[in-house]
């Protein structure tokens, strides 16, 4: 294989990905990243990183969930901090009909009595009549996880250059550009989706695995940290406003998580964040290839990134070993 020199823009869980695995193929990389400290811009730090290929299927295309798939079998291949619970699916008595519609638009799930809930999560005891569990599905801690894939990268080799934006300079070579919305200028059709999301410190609470609370206004999802740290979250808002979370869905994220178990009252809130996720009209990321083949997009993970990243990242480095043509990449 011949050995190519490689600029990876963006050091969000796509770049990261794309770095890593294109210097495990033995080609010279170099990762920039316009923030001066890791992460500090990404809108990866702020994902709940739930590995779900299952669940996706409730609202995303059917190729998300399909090369989902692929994305979990490789996260587990590479990384030892996967954490396989599975996940579980409740719905309160009177939203019984949206947990038949969610089975019915998914694969790969349990149907479980209010007995066998509380057999699987003791703590959410018989609150909730029925659910779903997706065995074989995984998440993993997403702050670890990052600096976990940045401490391998510096370790594969990879040139790493904080505070570095895209310029000429880095002409040199191939560029694989994963800026998120800061490519905006030069794929039009991107558009921004606004995250929020709380991390909550909850003594009083113990979940194995993520949970998702399915209402028609407000649907959300818990995702388990170590040392009693919780994830909520769930918004996605049609804005491109990086500001602060609102008192609005706040509200509704802290009512939601108090409906799961009343000792989210009790949690203390550490954090209150937003993040704008970069996404395609219809919600798929793909890798696009500039006519002259040397300047590669990835781009418009939307909220599959943490579960397409590897997936994505396999196909850029098949199309540079011998011009494979993956399902997700197009020619511009």
């Amino acid at each position: 294989m011949t050995q190519r020199r490689i600029t990876v823009a963006g050091a969000g869980i796509l770049g990261l990905w794309q770095a890593l695995t294109l210097a495990r193929h033995g080609h010279r990389v170099r990762l920039i990243e316009q923030s001066a400290k890791p992460f500090q811009l990404a809108a990866s730090i702020h994902a709940g990183a739930m590995l779900s290929p299952g669940c996706e299927g409730e609202a995303a295309p059917a190729i998300v969930s399909e090369l989902g798939a692929r994305g979990l079998d490789l996260w587990r291949a590479a990384y030892a901090g996967v954490i396989s619970n599975g996940s579980l699916v409740i719905a309160s008595s009177r939203d019984q009909p949206d947990l038949t519609r969610f089975e019915k638009l998914t694969h790969g799930s349990q149907r479980l009595t209010a007995q066998d809930i509380a057999a699987l999560e003791p703590d959410l005891g018989d609150r909730f009549p029925a659910g779903l569990f997706f065995p074989h599905e995984a998440h993993v801690v997403t702050p670890d996880t990052l600096t976990a894939l940045l401490s391998d990268i510096y370790a594969s080799g990879v040139e790493v250059k904080w505070g570095e934006r895209l310029s000429p300079v880095h002409t040199d070579g191939l560029i694989v550009d994963c800026r998120g919305m800061g490519a905006r200028d030069d794929l039009p059709t991107l558009r921004g989706v606004r995250g929020e999301r709380i991390l909550v410190r909850a003594r009083d609470v113990t979940l194995s695995r993520p949970v998702r609370l399915l209402h028609p206004r407000h649907p959300l999802y818990v995702v388990p940290w170590a040392a009693g740290l919780y994830l909520i979250g769930a918004t996605m808002i049609e804005s491109e406003d990086s500001g602060p979370v609102t008192v609005r869905s706040a509200l509704e994220l802290l009512g939601a998580a108090y409906a799961i178990h009343p000792g989210f009252g009790e949690a203390e809130i550490l954090e209150m964040a937003a993040g704008v996720r970069p996404a395609f009209p219809d919600n798929v990321p793909r890798i696009m290839v500039k006519e002259d083949g040397r300047h590669l997009f990835v781009n418009g993970a939307y909220r599959h990134g943490f579960l397409l990243a590897p997936v994505l990242a396999e196909a850029v480095a098949a199309f540079i070993q011998d011009g494979a043509r993956h399902p997700l990449l197009v020619s511009e």
